[in-house]
């Protein structure tokens, strides 16, 4: 019986205790009941919007490795099915790697899953996943969401009620195989028999899930050339030398994901070649292995013996870090990356990433050293200077120096403000067969670095060096459009007598990060002219367009222009540019002398209107089609009353709009902030408005705000 079910006979008013295994049984009882063969449940943290994982089921932990401590924000599907309240399916390959490509990535195997939120009406919890092996169909049936969702609010409910009750809940483990059967070679327990002689016809090896060797009988042991109690409890790979590859881990992985029999070929040396084929079920793998027949001519390359050393890094990480490597966007974005699972994962302590700009070396990120000045004196230092980063940044070569007095005697200029690692490897960033760059990874202790390290080293760089090439592009074109769009756009605005102004520009977070929003505001004989546009487009054209609408309003403001003359000479101006742009435009001649403001208005988002007691109003002005479309068009102007207090809002469609959402209800809801936050200060309320638009991580239009405050007279 499930946790959801017995909790539902707890005595109304009672205290209902959180049981230990409440996590896990749920979890189990869920799988049970829609024959999943794998899953997980994550808690939201009290204090970050991030998904953790609590418990597993099914598979080991280190399958989902990447994925343990995940962002809402995160594209993944138990990230969105919080996010959105939803139960998010995914039924098969293609489907992941359409909508998820990272996790296809890293999982590569036919499977389905299905994530759903652990919330109640009020407030999330966390999240669910199950899976299913790539036999289950592609839609996911309706019982099997009815008993899901069920059961998802069933412990939502359990855990609503252990928060009001302040009860913690305790650790629970990973709902895995049982435990392995160990003692002598040759043993053999009873339920691991049981459970071997179920999935094969004969017995030769048996695996947990984790790949850990439960069984191997002697014919085995003789086959793979290690002794039987060797094997046991430790995973096959890591015993046998030349199994040690990831090719063959990857095909163990497949089995159980797949829950298909999956085989391979493997040479023993120096020319025996072996054939493995496993038979996965929910409980583990059952291994026959046999000598192959008939493979002497096929042309493979095979692993050779080695020392039996660990891996340096498992096939699970260097897929998740090309999948994470995929969505760094900066350059601060690649070094956090690396140095959080690059670094720990290759036995390091310390990195630094260099680049070189107009022949001198630049530091561009450093984590792990208690000295930021050990580093940061070589920024800045010409790249014919004898150090390891430079030498190695401009002859493509990797260094290894394995300790303090190798380096110091190569380099000897390093003896000075000496930093606290004792051995390196510097690994030149080669993009598109040109160094880009040099990662610096620093050992604590002095290291070793053998043949095989040297090699996961040198290509785990170029994966660094592909991502650290579009980063510093990113990076490059950030700052081209945020220069031009500084220039573009008033850097100040004028003080006026009798108004107060401030403004505020956010561009759109896709694209270019530069758009065709702006806004003016210009002096004039007794008056102020003010102005808010919109050119359509995120690029250079729509910027430079927006610089030239902005150009020809001050002329035509300068020359004493009424409103609606400025608007038609605006839109005969771009028609004459022949531009296939089009832009909205509000302009406005302030009088505070008189307190009135006259408007004249071109495709633009209304104006609202703040009145000296709080009320707001949206005014519905008239006016004429977007500029640069008719040039016989007409847009006439409206006169509005402007009494001291009161509180002109312009703005762009891009603080309004937003994917599905009603353009009215946007504008009531920006109306109720203004009635309530009026009365602040005008930088204060600025920034207030446009919060909802800097906090969106995709925002997909600029933002452009100019607000006016009549000043009653001196």
């Amino acid at each position: 019986m499930s946790e959801g079910q017995s909790s539902a006979r707890t005595p109304t008013g009672g205290r209902a205790p959180v049981g230990r295994p409440l996590l896990s049984l749920t979890l189990a009882s869920m799988m049970d009941e829609v024959h999943a063969h794998s899953g997980a449940v994550y808690l939201l943290s009290p204090d970050h919007p991030v998904l953790e994982m609590a418990v597993m089921a099914g598979l080991p932990r280190a399958f989902a490795a990447p994925w343990e401590r995940v962002g809402l924000s995160a594209p993944i599907p138990v990230s969105d099915a919080v996010r959105e309240r939803r139960l998010v399916w995914v039924g098969g390959e293609e489907e992941m790697a359409r909508h998820y490509p990272r996790i296809a990535m890293v999982l590569p195997y036919p499977f389905s899953l299905a994530a759903l939120p652990v919330a109640t009406g009020s407030k999330a919890y966390g999240a669910v996943f199950v899976t299913w092996p790539g036999t289950h169909p592609q839609e996911l049936s309706d019982w099997e969401r009815d008993h899901l969702t069920a059961a998802c609010d069933r412990l939502a409910v359990r855990l609503e009620r252990a928060a009001e009750q302040s009860l913690p809940l305790a650790p629970e483990p990973d709902l895995l195989a049982a435990p392995l059967v160990g003692g002598m070679a040759g043993t053999l327990g009873t339920v691991e028999a049981a459970r071997m002689v179920s999935r094969l016809p004969y017995g030769l090896c048996s695996l947990d899930l984790h790949g850990r060797v439960g069984f191997a009988n002697a014919a085995a042991a003789e086959l793979l050339g290690v002794p039987a109690n060797r094997l046991l409890g430790a995973q096959m790979w890591a015993s046998v030398p030349w199994l040690n590859d990831p090719v063959y881990e990857d095909r163990y992985r497949a089995a159980l994901f797949s829950q298909h029999v999956t085989s391979f070929v493997a040479l023993r040396p120096p020319d025996e070649w072996l054939s493995f084929r496993l038979y996965p079920s929910t409980t583990g793998l059952s291994v026959r292995i046999s000598r192959a027949r008939a493979v002497a001519e096929m042309n493979r390359s095979a692993p050779r013996s080695g020392q039996g050393q660990p891996r340096l890094v498992t096939i699970t990480q260097v897929l998740g870090l090309a999948g994470a490597l995929t969505e760094t966007v900066g350059v601060e974005d690649v070094v956090r990356l690396v140095a959080a699972e690059v670094v720990p994962a290759v036995g390091g302590q310390g990195l630094v990433i260099l680049g070189s700009r107009a022949g001198r070396l630049r530091v561009l990120g450093h984590q792990g050293y208690a000295d930021a000045r050990v580093v940061e004196r070589f920024d800045g230092m010409p790249l014919s200077e004898p150090t390891p980063g430079s030498q190695v940044l401009r002859s493509g070569v990797p260094a290894f120096f394995e300790s303090r007095q190798e380096v110091e005697r190569l380099y000897p200029a390093l003896l000075v403000n000496p930093s606290e690692f004792a051995a390196w490897a510097y690994l030149p960033l080669i993009a598109s067969g040109r160094p880009v760059g040099t990662c610096v990874l620093s050992y604590a202790a002095p290291h070793h670095f053998t043949t095989e390290e040297r090699a996961v080293l040198t290509n785990l760089a170029g994966l660094i060096a592909q991502a650290l090439e579009r980063a510093m592009l990113y990076d490059a074109k950030h700052r081209l459009a945020h220069g031009l769009q500084e220039a573009l756009l008033p850097h100040t605005l004028p003080s006026l007598a009798g108004v107060e102004a401030a403004a505020r520009y956010l561009p759109a977070t896709q694209g270019m990060e530069i758009g065709g929003d702006f806004y003016d505001l210009v002096p004039t004989q007794g008056m102020a002219a003010a102005v808010i546009g919109d050119v359509q487009g995120h690029n250079v054209t729509a910027a430079g367009l927006m610089g030239q609408v902005r150009t020809a309003v001050r002329a035509y403001t300068a020359v004493g222009q009424e409103p609606e003359e400025v608007m038609r000479s605006t839109n005969r101006l771009l028609l004459d540019l022949g531009s296939d742009l089009f832009a909205s435009c509000l302009y406005l001649r302030l009088d505070p002398a008189h307190g009135r403001a006259v408007m004249s208005r071109a495709g633009h988002p209304p104006p609202l209107l703040r009145r000296p007691d709080g009320r707001v109003r949206v005014l519905d002005l008239a006016g004429g089609p977007l500029l640069g479309i008719d040039g016989s068009a007409a847009y006439p102007s409206t006169e509005v009353d402007l009494s001291p207090g009161s509180l002109l809002v312009l703005y762009t469609d891009g603080l309004v709009e937003s994917p599905g959402t009603d353009f009215e209800d946007a504008v009531a809801d920006l109306c109720r902030r203004l009635t309530d936050l009026g009365d602040l200060p005008l930088d204060d309320l600025a920034d207030a408005l446009v919060q909802h638009g800097a906090d969106a991580e995709n925002r997909l239009d600029d933002i452009a705000l100019l607000l006016l405050r009549a000043l009653p007279p001196d």
